[in-house]
């Protein structure tokens, strides 16, 4: 670890080596011992401001800000909703249009089949019919 690295480190976590990142801890415990002088004044100075901010009073908003910081958030997640289901409304559209085009062309063909099936039924039919009452071979031949 370096100097610099070391002093970030404490810059932003605090002085107290228990709020920093567990991955970096052991080697900045072991720059601290390796360079005391430099650790010491740093770790000092930054207790000192760790001091200060626990002094500070942590502030309270008021119930009118709450309610307007409530009221904002709510009011920009319903625009972002609306924008949001535009595409979804247009994306479910071209899949209806897709499925109704479907289902039609489903129904020619059905109608255009029946009709071309409807002659070959009738056309089996008239056949059977006509070798009920023809002779049989059968009956010829005995």
């Amino acid at each position: 670890m370096t100097s610099e690295r070391f002093l970030a480190l404490i810059a932003a976590w605090g002085a107290d080596a228990r709020r920093w990142p567990e991955n970096e801890r052991a080697e900045a415990r072991a720059f601290a011992a390796a360079h005391p002088e430099t650790a010491h004044a740093a770790l000092a100075e930054a207790d000192a401001v760790d001091a200060l901010l626990h002094l500070s009073r942590a502030p309270h908003p008021s119930m009118a800000l709450r309610d307007r910081v409530i009221a904002s958030a709510a009011e920009a997640g319903l625009k972002a909703r609306r924008e949001g289901r535009r595409w979804l409304d247009r994306l479910t559209l071209a899949f209806g249009a897709g499925w109704a085009a479907a289902a039609c062309a489903g129904v020619a063909a059905g109608f255009m089949m029946t009709t071309h099936l409807t002659a070959d039924a009738q056309a089996d039919a008239v056949l059977y019919q006509a070798s009920l009452m023809g002779v049989d071979d059968t009956e010829v031949l005995g």
